[in-house]
């Protein structure tokens, strides 16, 4: 059972522009520690399959931004305060994690599969209708990759604002993906622009510098949590729980 109040949610909120630039000023006094939180969070969060701890870290890194955006004092080991989540930000990475791989996977065998399948096929029909074949196979195969390409983006997408919402609004793993789905396609088409240029402010840094790549991930990352902010807003900072005090006499 929930313990927390509804949370309402904009439509056709998001600002893709402006969730870069607002990312690059909230970041920018203080990039290199964002930089270094981010990169050592994305290794750190790699190192286990299944995203087991690829949730506390995006949780984690999202705390910094909203905690830098309320104009709380953070420090690279605020990061790690995202395994006060570890339990639904697993269950939110779980949830992201799986079905892609299926996909992924789905697409490797299917490829194979048709692969196999177009050879015997055109070894079967002689060597005029080769051709013919491999063509069929081709364009059958391009389809394939397009509509698995398609769900993942939609995939990807939908999960935008689970995590902040497991940071922000203190919700469980599963009410936050669902929630970060509904939220995530009424704003789909203005976060597909953003994530088209974050692709491409990463294409930029990935022909300069390899490394420009990584540097780029803090803003990208921040217009994320700027794009959150635009949709749902910032909850107040909760007072930590403390014991009550002791009765006066």
């Amino acid at each position: 059972m929930t313990n927390y109040p509804p949370v309402e949610y904009r439509r056709g909120a998001v600002e893709p522009v402006e969730c870069l630039k607002a990312s690059w000023e909230l970041i920018k006094d203080q990039y290199w520690l964002f930089f270094g939180l981010v990169l050592v969070g994305m290794i750190i969060g790699g190192a286990v399959p299944f995203g087991i701890l690829m949730g506390p870290m995006m949780c984690g890194i999202f705390l910094t931004y909203f905690r830098k955006r309320k104009g709380l004092p953070i420090e690279f080991g605020t990061m790690f305060k995202g395994f006060d989540y570890f339990g639904q930000s697993l269950i939110a990475a779980l949830l992201h994690v799986v079905p892609l791989t299926m996909v992924i996977l789905g697409a490797y065998i299917f490829m194979y599969i048709g692969m196999f399948a177009a050879m015997f096929a055109a070894a079967a029909a002689g060597e005029d209708a080769a051709p013919v074949a491999g063509i069929g196979f081709f364009f059958v195969l391009i389809l394939f990759y397009i509509v698995v390409l398609l769900l993942v983006i939609l995939i990807s997408i939908g999960f935008t604002f689970a995590y902040p919402l497991i940071v922000d609004r203190n919700m469980s793993g599963f009410d936050a993906v669902k929630l970060s789905f509904r939220a995530a396609f009424a704003n789909f088409w203005r976060l597909f622009g953003l994530n088209l240029l974050g692709g491409l402010l990463g294409m930029v840094g990935l022909l300069l510098c390899i490394v420009g790549v990584y540097l780029v991930m803090p803003i990208t990352l921040g217009a994320s949590a700027i794009a959150y902010e635009q949709v749902f807003g910032l909850s107040p900072e909760r007072e930590p729980n403390l014991p009550p005090p002791p009765p006066a006499f």
